[in-house]
């Protein structure tokens, strides 16, 4: 970068309004969604779609409700036209929903554009022409005059042309854009708007669409709500007329933008999925829908499905989704740190216990399901991963719910795993994991294989008798205690010459029925120097599970894994 390179810039002009009302506002239903995916997406792709990948992006927005959708620029191309007669031939178009085609201001585009639209029900023809001073002096070297001539003047003649047709005027909408808003005076904005409304006469039952384009994002979002609620202010017939916002994403705000523009009094925005368009890309239409759900406000589409959704995308626009797009990524549900995943275990517990229908989950914004995700990519393990993602990921994977000291323990294996890998663990690998310290223990030099128990003569205690196998031959252990448990213990003591004791346990169904089986975990210490360490047995017997985890935890014992 050129160190000095700023004094190359100015800043952006304020605008003067010191009454502003757009900050005290709030977002409380959705506004007018028009799609331009065929449109402005399309003309940014290296390879533009064929009619297949477009017939397939038109039927995933028809999916999504979408009740406007600019089809194309049919005057520019045969192939655009020839979308635009399938779309009013064959696309299946619901009652509700209105196409929408771009013209520049030229005749003989017009022309062709009405032949395009034939037979379609309400078309919204979409006429522009840039009004910017920095290209009415470098590009077409025309004064104000002139720029508003060319917009009246393709008014005029729309207006002729529609009236002609056997529908009349009233079967079409229109819409117009000062192309490069706002690079464009205000006060010349708002001229040559309401020369337009003149010239198309509407009326709060045939409103004019007044699009005002962010063609390049060139000021803070807060400016862009400022230029709204003034155009709102001062526009002619305000409510014959639907402010439409068409913001770009140059400065990397194009969200915040057209949130603050919606708050400033737009009725209506155009934009693309997941934000596809030229330079930095169109607003990204599914992550504003998805930020009013996550405020309480219904968006008026259906983004149930993000995946496929997603797919129609990438598929279509031969365009990758980044990992970390809103909403949407790979990544946005994930967790690897190791506190955010304690807070999202617990907060998912909590959500769970306190069975009310708002969603409060640390971390999550939105609840995953919301957009038909799952929860099972919500806490994923490296190397910076806690114990709450170790549970988590075992609870929810493989339905094992670690005692919390047990949960230590494996996140200490688990770390000491990843730090020498180098790379994320998966939830499976985890759990082989488990199994092969706690339950299978190939090496394990004791095994259990059955039990019984017996009454003390006099009453007093219990005896227990485990059938085993040490180092492969098997043996019968005799022990004595309160319970099976205690016996086994006093069991394995004797034959090992340990002094091992029971400091906890705990214990539950692995799944629901007749044949469940059970888990057992055992925490197990060395009354001698106080080392504590976990065994886990899973068996249909709870008592068998129980003596299965003292046999883990004397195996591990033994070996030295503590």
């Amino acid at each position: 970068m050129i160190m000095d390179a700023a004094h190359k810039y100015q800043p952006y002009p304020q605008v003067e309004i010191t009454d502003r009302t757009w900050p005290s506002n709030t977002i409380t239903e959705a506004p007018i969604w028009c799609s331009v995916d065929l449109r402005d997406g399309n003309q940014a792709l290296i390879d533009p779609m064929g009619h297949e990948r477009k017939a397939r992006m038109f039927a995933l927005l028809l999916d999504m409700q979408f009740k406007e959708i600019e089809i194309g620029f049919p005057s520019a191309s045969q192939t655009d036209f020839d979308f635009a007669r399938w779309c009013v031939e064959e696309g299946n178009l619901p009652d509700d929903v209105d196409l929408q085609v771009l013209v520049q201001c030229r005749k003989e585009l017009i022309t062709r554009t009405f032949e395009s639209l034939e037979g379609a029900k309400t078309p919204i023809v979409h006429f522009y022409n840039s009004t910017s001073e920095l290209q009415r002096r470098v590009v077409f070297g025309q004064d104000r005059d002139g720029i508003r001539n060319i917009a009246t003047d393709a008014a005029k003649l729309i207006v002729d042309m529609a009236s002609a047709t056997s529908g009349g005027k009233s079967s079409f909408r229109y819409q117009y854009s000062p192309e490069s808003f706002t690079g464009t005076e205000l006060e010349f904005s708002l001229e040559i708007c309401n020369a337009i409304i003149d010239v198309i006469d509407p009326s709060p039952d045939e409103k004019l669409i007044l699009n005002l384009p962010a063609t390049v994002e060139m000021s803070t979002p807060n400016i862009h709500a400022d230029q709204i609620e003034w155009m709102c202010r001062q526009i002619d017939r305000r409510d014959s007329v639907i402010i439409s916002l068409h913001p770009h994403n140059d400065r990397g705000t194009g969200i915040a933008a057209t949130e603050l523009g919606l708050m400033a009094g737009a009725d209506r925005v155009e934009g693309t999925l997941f934000g596809n368009g030229e330079r930095t890309g169109n607003v990204d239409l599914v992550t504003l829908a998805l930020n009013m759900m996550t405020q309480g406000v219904d968006p008026q589409l259906d983004i149930s499905d993000i995946e496929r959704i997603k797919g129609v995308y990438e598929y279509s626009n031969q365009l990758r989704i980044p990992e970390r797009h809103p909403y949407v990524g790979e990544l946005v549900y994930t967790a690897f740190s190791g506190s955010h995943q304690d807070a999202i275990n617990k907060g998912m517990k909590a959500l769970e216990q306190a069975n009310k229908e708002t969603w409060e989950v640390p971390y999550l914004p939105i609840d995953p399901q919301d957009v038909g995700r799952s929860y099972e990519a919500i806490i994923r393990i490296n190397s910076q991963s806690g114990k709450g993602g170790v549970a988590y990921v075992m609870e929810a994977d493989y339905g094992l719910k670690l005692p919390r000291n047990l949960q230590v323990e494996m996140r200490n294996d688990v770390q000491r795993i990843t730090d020498e890998e180098g790379k994320e663990l998966p939830s499976s690998a985890i759990y082989n994991r488990f199994m092969e310290r706690y339950i299978d223990q190939a090496d394990g030099r004791v095994k259990y294989i059955d039990h019984a128990t017996f009454t003390d003569s006099d009453g007093a205690g219990r005896n227990v008798e485990v059938t085993v196998t040490v180092d492969g031959k098997e043996e019968v252990l005799k022990g004595k205690g309160n319970g099976p448990i205690a016996g086994f213990v006093d069991a394995l003591n004797t034959r090992f010459e340990a002094t091992m004791s029971v400091a906890d346990y705990s214990e539950h169904s692995l799944q629901q029925g007749s044949d469940a089986t059970a888990i057992c975990y055992m925490e197990m210490e060395d009354t001698q120097d106080g080392t504590r360490w976990f065994g886990a047995g899973i068996n249909a017997n709870i008592v068998a599970a129980s003596l299965e985890a003292l046999c883990s935890g004397v195996n591990r014992k033994l070996a030295g894994d503590l």
